[in-house]
């Protein structure tokens, strides 16, 4: 232990107290002593590159070409999705892909190029094989997107996994998103990012990495096209990205470089090119269609830790409703827990929570509940006893159950990469549900493991099942989470088949959109936590997760009422709208911070109820098309350099542009407006696009702007759906898709097209597809003034 190991290990005793602290050091040594005996020793290294091709060998899809000192194989997916894996790599297994791979394109095959090289020409892309192993990955028209260069790999003499590095380069004007939820961004400006979930310890903003859901998914957007890459591999790794720059004059460009490094598993990875809507398509049909949300998870959440007893979240909840304020989800966090035992109630706390929940489910408002993965190492509590019996907790090489130290004290951790135990966990949310529970909410799940010294989370020379293949948790880290809200979501639909599970997760990896959403926790309070707040949605979206959101207020200290106001008003127009707080916070109830923020906030909650229809037609269509539902502005023109790097506003589906005050002092911003006709919803007042405008945001809302010809689904007076139409362009049509859901189970949605035109001073709003019918919903035109 050096001395900094010494100082957090005294500051861990002196401020959980001796005995927890105590338990702290002694699981990080123990985590320490398992690796160093545990783990091989790399010593001499053996570095090596592909070398010339030797021979080709055609398939299906594509084929595979051999070097002198490996080989690539290379298929187009029937989806237009490129896989190609180094070393003998195929696509499967992978915790990534929905079910097995796609199917190959038989239109695809492997011919020759010049100078030796070799290619696959597929309708959406071109792949090039160069004779010297590196890979240029073009447009149809011959454009390169994206240049590998040949990788390298470095392997122990006396053998074990190579680690490896992929340097790549995209256009000089290309910029980077994606790679998960990252508080710097959403575009992704020149650093190193690493690829590994992690709990900070603390509450996080931008300049922070990495935090707790990361994926090696780029998505890049140029003059030339968007392309997003996948590397499958869920090893601990960094991506080192460095933006290009066009030359002036008769410069030469340079252009924006990726270099991944990886410690360990295959050189796989899947391309995709086209519009971002159609990368996005694509992404989903390879790793699985989002989960669908129940309709009152899309409404507005509140939760605390500390609500200490069932008065006090009475008291929070009558609170709302005496204040007219809409609530739809109260969350509990750990502190309603038998001695925070995971799949328990303090009962003297909580003596009626089943009575409880019911009386809050018919006034509208449902309970959710946090789920850990750590079971508290306890003989005598029914989820360690059956998970001991069952076999069900992570071991060490030695064979020992590895523990660490989590809220309830020393705990164990279930093997999630193991079939078995996702169904014996899964059986445990039977527990939840008779106690009233309608969602849950999964943190600590990186999985995170509290230690004085070193990263927090398992030794990384645990065992795991991986699904019978056998590994350590160098590979399984990563995708942990994702198996854990696989374990609740498949759970749920067997115990309650009749409903749609509602689960969000802290941590997760590629594909965690198929068994729900992510939640943006821990984010720090204080205006650069605003800011990271949209930054991390927008980049989940991106990365094919479209359900999300922060801790609106930050998760500690508390926050200014002009701050918590712009906060909350940002809140109100992301997927996840749900204020949080952590222990040592401030309270989070629109109430605590004046009257002046109290009518503000009312305001913004009666809106999202009055858009709530919508939200649920941005669910819909982010299920049938992976589209999210918070979009950058650059979505629908990805050539617009001006939009590619406007961070500080986003679209809401097709029809809304919103434009959040991200800094103090603000009545009065800037906004960059996509082509086409807008109109300030406030005020409808006209401005055309493209261009930058400056608009009033005075603390009472903030800018918003709809599309022109967009109908929108809203919430009439009459609680019934409505038809808000905004007036298209003189000469030009609009439209719009509303989808009925029906109800939070599986039945099957009505989707309803519309198309806009002018007609004089008039706006005709017809439904598609109905031989030109009239709505069968009340139609309330906006806009008019400004044709």
């Amino acid at each position: 232990m050096d001395g900094r190991d010494l100082v957090r290990s005294v500051k861990t005793v002196g401020s959980a107290g001796a005995a927890q602290g105590l338990r702290t050091v002694r699981a990080a040594w123990r985590r320490r002593r398992a690796d160093a005996a545990g783990l091989p020793r790399r010593g001499a290294e053996r570095a090596r590159v592909p070398g010339s091709i030797r021979e080709v060998e055609s398939g299906v899809g594509g084929g595979t070409v051999r070097f002198d000192r490996s080989e690539l194989r290379i298929v187009v997916a029937v989806n237009g999705a490129v896989f190609w894996g180094w070393d003998g790599a195929g696509p499967e297994p992978s915790y990534a892909l929905a079910g097995r791979c796609p199917e190959p394109d038989r239109r695809v095959v492997l011919e020759p190029d010049k100078n030796g090289g070799w290619r696959v020409v597929a309708e959406r892309v071109t792949v090039v094989v160069s004779r010297d192993g590196g890979i240029e990955v073009r447009t149809p028209g011959g454009v390169v997107l994206r240049r590998d260069r040949p990788p390298r790999w470095w392997e122990p003499v006396g053998g074990g996994p190579a680690r490896w590095m992929q340097r790549s380069e995209v256009a000089a004007d290309a910029r980077f998103f994606g790679l998960g939820g990252r508080a710097s961004g959403p575009r992704l400006r020149d650093g190193t990012y690493r690829l590994w979930n992690t709990d900070p310890g603390r509450a996080f903003g931008p300049g922070d990495d990495p935090l707790h859901l990361t994926m090696p998914v780029q998505l890049v957007v140029a003059d030339a096209g968007t392309h997003l890459l996948f590397h499958d591999n869920p090893w601990d790794g960094a991506v080192t990205l460095r933006e290009g720059e066009e030359g002036a004059g008769s410069g030469h460009d340079r252009p924006g470089t990726s270099v991944l490094r990886m410690d360990g598993g295959p050189l796989r990875c899947w391309v995709m090119v086209g519009t971002p809507a159609r990368v996005l398509r694509t992404w989903a049909s390879l790793t699985g269609a989002p989960a669908l949300p129940p309709a009152w998870a899309l409404g507005h959440h509140h939760a605390r830790w500390g609500f200490g007893s069932e008065e006090e979240l009475r008291r929070i909840v009558a609170g709302y409703q005496e204040r007219d304020l809409p609530l739809d989800a109260v969350h509990l966090d750990v502190d309603h827990y038998d001695a925070h035992r995971v799949f328990t109630v303090d009962q003297d706390r909580f003596p009626k929570l089943p009575v409880l929940a019911e009386e809050l489910r018919r006034d509208g408002i449902r309970l959710v509940s946090v789920v850990g993965p750590a079971v508290g190492a306890a003989p005598g509590d029914a989820v360690y006893d059956s998970g001991s019996a069952a076999d069900a907790f992570v071991r060490d090489a030695g064979g020992r159950v590895v523990r660490g130290v989590v809220r309830p004290g020393e705990a164990v951790f279930p093997d999630f990469t193991h079939a078995g135990v996702r169904e014996w966990w899964g059986g445990l949310y039977a527990e939840r549900l008779a106690q009233g529970f309608s969602g849950f909410w999964h943190d600590m799940n990186e999985p995170t493991s509290f230690a004085a010294f070193g990263e927090p989370t398992l030794p990384r020379s645990a065992r795991h099942a991986l699904e019978g293949r056998g590994g350590d948790h160098r590979e399984a880290h990563n995708v942990y989470a994702l198996c854990m809200a696989r374990a609740g979501y498949e759970g749920l639909r067997k115990l309650a088949p009749q409903e749609r599970p509602f689960v969000f997760s802290r941590s997760g990896w590629a594909g965690l959109q198929r068994y729900g959403g992510a939640w943006s926790g821990g984010v720090a309070t204080g205006w650069p936590g605003l800011r990271a707040s949209l930054s991390l949605v927008l980049g989940l979206g991106l990365c094919g997760v479209p359900y999300s959101g922060p801790d609106v207020g930050g998760f500690d200290g508390s926050p200014s009422p002009e701050l918590y106001l712009r906060w909350f008003q940002l809140g109100a127009y992301l997927p996840l709208f749900r204020t949080h707080a952590g222990p040592r916070a401030g309270r989070r109830e629109p109430w605590e911070f004046g009257e002046e923020v109290l009518e503000h906030a009312r305001a913004a909650l009666v809106e999202r109820r009055r858009l709530l229809p919508y939200f649920v037609t941005l669910a819909h269509l982010a299920r049938r098309t992976g589209a999210p539902y918070v979009r950058p502005l650059w979505w629908a023109a990805p050539e617009d350099r001006a939009l590619r790097d406007c961070e500080d506003a986003f679209l809401l589906g097709d029809c809304l542009l919103v434009a959040p005050v991200l800094d103090p002092g603000t009545d009065r911003r800037a906004v960059r407006l996509p082509r086409g006709r807008w109109y300030d919803t406030a005020t409808e007042r006209v401005y055309e696009g493209p261009g930058q405008v400056v608009v009033d945001a005075p603390p009472a809302r903030i800018p918003v702007f709809a599309r022109a010809g967009a109908v929108l689904p809203v919430r009439g007076r009459d609680g019934g759906l409505e038809l808000e139409v905004w007036a298209p362009s003189p000469g030009r049509t609009g439209g719009g898709v509303v989808v009925l859901d029906a109800g939070d189970g599986w039945g099957r949605p009505r989707i309803e097209r519309y198309v806009t035109r002018g007609q004089g001073r008039r706006v005709v709003v017809e439904r598609e597809g109905e031989g030109g019918s009239e709505p069968p919903h009340p139609v309330r035109v906006r806009g008019l003034g400004g044709r």
